[in-house]
């Protein structure tokens, strides 16, 4: 059994870097919480840096949690009932955490350099929304996500690192306007398909596309942007129940890399991220043939 120290005094640095990090609102985020054991070891395995990770007194830290701190050599300790409860006043108590740094953001030539399928979200804002499609999208392969006037200023957002169970950082995720996501597929030249209701292809035509595709999802409300359907090569619809109005976009997103999943898991073809300061400027891959079953981009 480990031996773990206690936070019984307040004046202990730790106290206030905890409850700094659980204000809601704070004009420069340089630190995250993650909570729960899931999360914490989801972020220790995709390299964040933690500057402590802690559990409460009352509850023994699982071993999962102890075992990745002790691979990455992240401190441990735990704090002690009347400091939890003066931490924790509203919301529930975790039974583990951890702050950590957050690391710099991603950038569209970080994004380039990958081959998997990327998830473009045009609008969407709801936070548990997102924090499911990029959970899914980790788990069926996908390359990474563009988030589009999402109305986050960071993907360290608390709302997005529970949603998302922790995955948040485990794949390239950049924040961008619609100008500079546009030109950077226009650059790429990625094809891009957007899910439409009256889209010309099926979700399931997604199967013969043997290439790299960037796969634009609006918001239930509005839908996609015209300005990224213009450039887009093909529509694709799912076929719903006509009596139902739509399906939420995380369901969309989930069917679509379910299609897209031969591709994106064949053969592991993506080797794991490195953690944030070990990667390299290594140059992107270069992909696989089209096969001509595949219609071709539609000319705009």
């Amino acid at each position: 059994m480990v031996n773990l120290d206690v936070i019984t005094d307040r004046s202990d640095p730790a106290v206030q870097r905890i409850a700094d990090v659980t204000k809601p609102s704070r004009s420069v985020v340089r630190t995250v919480l993650i909570e729960d054991a899931e999360p914490l070891v989801e972020c220790i395995r995709a390299g964040l840096e933690f500057i402590e990770v802690y559990g409460a007194e009352t509850t023994p830290l699982p071993g999962e949690v102890l075992a990745a701190c002790r691979q990455r050599e992240i401190p441990v300790r735990l704090v002690g009932a009347p400091i939890m409860n003066d931490l924790f006043k509203t919301d529930k108590k975790p039974k583990a955490f951890g702050i950590a740094r957050v690391p710099r953001p991603w950038s569209f030539d970080e994004l380039a350099r990958t081959t998997g399928d990327i998830i473009v979200l045009d609008g969407v804002k709801i936070v548990g929304n997102i924090g499911a499609i990029v959970r899914t999208s980790f788990a069926l392969g996908a390359g990474g996500i563009v988030l589009v006037d999402s109305d986050l200023t960071t993907i360290a957002d608390r709302r997005l690192v529970r949603a998302s169970r922790g995955y948040v950082f485990s794949l390239p995720i950049v924040l961008a306007s619609r100008a500079d996501a546009i030109a950077h597929f226009r650059r790429t030249g990625v094809p891009l398909v957007a899910f439409d209701t009256e889209g010309d292809l099926a979700v399931g035509d997604l199967r013969d596309a043997d290439e790299q595709l960037a796969l634009l999802l609006g918001s239930e409300k509005t839908g996609t942007s015209s300005s990224f359907e213009s450039i887009a090569s093909h529509s694709v619809s799912i076929p719903i129940n006509p009596a139902a109005e739509s399906l939420n976009v995380s369901v969309c997103a989930g069917i679509a890399l379910y299609e897209r999943s031969h591709w994106n898991l064949a053969d592991r073809r993506r080797a794991p991220q490195p953690p944030r300061a070990e990667r390299s400027a290594a140059g992107r891959g270069s992909g696989r043939p089209t096969r001509p079953a595949y219609p071709g981009r539609r000319s705009r």
